[in-house]
């Protein structure tokens, strides 16, 4: 297996993972999700379609013919979430550390470097969309 490959399944993971273990929270309706999505405003329609956005961008990370759609819905979500952070909920949530903020980063890392690897695809769709 090609280094690129094997980098590109690593970084796939990780955002997946991250953005999966999130899900147990949000669709049972713990608490910390409930306050979090409650500073926001959007209690509780805002917390289950993000977990339903996090699971469709996971799925799509994990399929080798729609990774570059995963990783775009991911870095979209990701973005939306540091945002919120920064703006609303505080780096620091429910005596987190900041692990909520960070993990953020990661999958938004994650998402532009598995982009960035698959540049080629990228391009390919760009010429489909804009005919050139």
């Amino acid at each position: 297996m090609k280094l690129k490959s094997i980098l590109s399944w690593t970084l796939r993971l990780l955002a997946a993972i991250i953005l999966l273990q999130t899900l147990y929270f949000k669709f049972t309706g713990q608490p910390e999700s409930v306050e979090l999505f409650t500073k926001l405003g959007v209690e509780p329609w805002g917390r289950i379609g993000t977990g339903i956005i996090e699971l469709i961008a996971s799925v799509l990370l994990l399929l080798p013919a729609t990774v570059i759609f995963g990783a775009i819905l991911g870095i979209g979500l990701m973005a939306g979430a540091i945002f919120s952070h920064l703006l609303v909920i505080g780096i620091v949530s429910n005596g987190d550390g900041g692990v909520l903020f960070m993990l953020a980063f990661i999958v938004l890392f994650s998402c532009v470097a598995v982009l960035f690897l698959h540049k080629t695809e990228v391009m390919n769709l760009k010429k489909q969309i804009l005919g050139k």
